[in-house]
């Protein structure tokens, strides 16, 4: 497999490491790409854990960066290799990964390479297995076996964000609510209680339900509670005797997580809830003096990150941190994943210019 060339374009090289296949699971042969081009580069101090990639400058400077970005994707469906396509006019990059996350790594990449004298000292990160559960993620490993790896005093993700800044993020909690009955025959349902039906009022307080839009240190964060899976029956001729709807909500960042559990509860009170899954919002942190620089250098408008994302793991230990990236996270995921080269060049710009001051 070729090397990778870190002089490239950022678009060259968006196209390069999307062309490496990384699936979670399968991140090894990318993260070995990435650990040898970086090698060649002596003013970074290269840290590896397992397939997460630190490269870090210790240039003394007052304040650091920490920068960072995963390197897994979600499968492949015919969407690798990339290919370059127009819309409307404008050219893009077509291919899985070219939004989630590649083309925001392949910026941070040949930064890394040719800021040798920044303004700031900065850690670089590229990790693995983002797109899969939480306790495999590359940064909850390297928060365990290298915590000091995260110290700093402004943190950006690189996740897809127009090219625009997203404070923070909303937590995201998942529960079940559950009813029980008595089986019986269909045919005597009498005899039976059915644990469906006594389902009806949670679906009726979630089509009830008003989600809030909350005002977080200027930013206003959409928040929603909805029924995202219904188990329930055993056969056709069956009464059923146990059902469950599993909820998810997201919260705004002004909630913690207990205060979110304690209001699913509330809202589902005289049922069975259990919380299944929580992970705590991140506050916007763009009143720090690093996030205001930040903010005047890219030149852009901050606005509220709806969905959880790895921010979340930099506020939990007292690090503000935004997302900021090439390419519409409405396009992450999907087989028609492409990013606007536009986007990839002026990320690029807007980062430099700012580490660069």
């Amino acid at each position: 497999m070729p090397g990778l060339d870190l002089t490239a374009t950022s678009v060259d090289l968006t196209r390069a490491i999307c062309d490496i296949p990384s699936v979670s699971d399968d991140e090894t042969a990318l993260a070995d790409a990435i650990h040898l081009a970086l090698a060649e580069h002596h003013h970074l101090d290269l840290h590896r854990d397992g397939d997460t990639i630190v490269a870090r400058t210790d240039l003394g400077r007052d304040r650091r960066v920490v920068i960072a970005g995963h390197i897994d994707t979600v499968p492949i469906n015919h969407n690798v290799p990339t290919r370059d396509i127009e819309i409307d006019g404008e050219p893009f990059l077509w291919g899985r990964g070219t939004v989630d996350m590649k083309a925001g790594v392949a910026v941070q990449l040949k930064l890394a390479a040719e800021l040798t004298d920044p303004d700031v000292d900065i850690t670089w990160m590229w990790y693995d297995h983002e797109e899969v559960a939480a306790e495999r993620n590359g940064l909850t490993r390297l928060a365990r076996n290298s915590p000091e790896m995260f110290a700093g005093d402004f943190a950006i993700l690189g996740e897809p964000s127009n090219g625009q800044v997203e404070g923070g993020c909303n937590g995201n909690l998942r529960a079940v609510v559950r009813t029980d009955g008595v089986r019986a025959h269909s045919a005597r349902s009498w005899i039976g209680e059915n644990a469906i039906h006594k389902a009806a009022p949670i679906l009726a307080r979630l089509a009830e339900y008003r989600a809030k839009e909350v005002g977080v240190e200027g930013l206003q964060y959409r928040e929603g509670l909805n029924a995202v899976r219904v188990n329930g029956g055993v056969a056709g001729n069956v009464i059923p005797d146990a059902c469950e709807v599993e909820v998810n909500y997201r919260f705004a960042p002004s909630r913690d997580g207990a205060e979110a559990e304690r209001h699913v509860r509330e809202v589902f009170a005289g049922f069975d809830v259990e919380v299944v899954d929580l992970a705590e919002g991140a506050r916007p942190g763009l009143d720090s003096p690093l996030a205001q620089e930040f903010l005047a250098a890219v030149g852009a408008e901050p606005r509220p990150k709806y969905g959880w994302t790895d921010v979340a793991r930099f506020s939990a230990m007292g690090v503000p941190a935004v997302n900021y990236g090439p390419g519409d996270p409405h396009l992450a995921h999907h087989d028609e994943e492409r990013v606007a080269l536009s986007q990839i060049m002026e990320v690029e710009r807007g980062l430099r210019a700012w580490l660069s001051a």
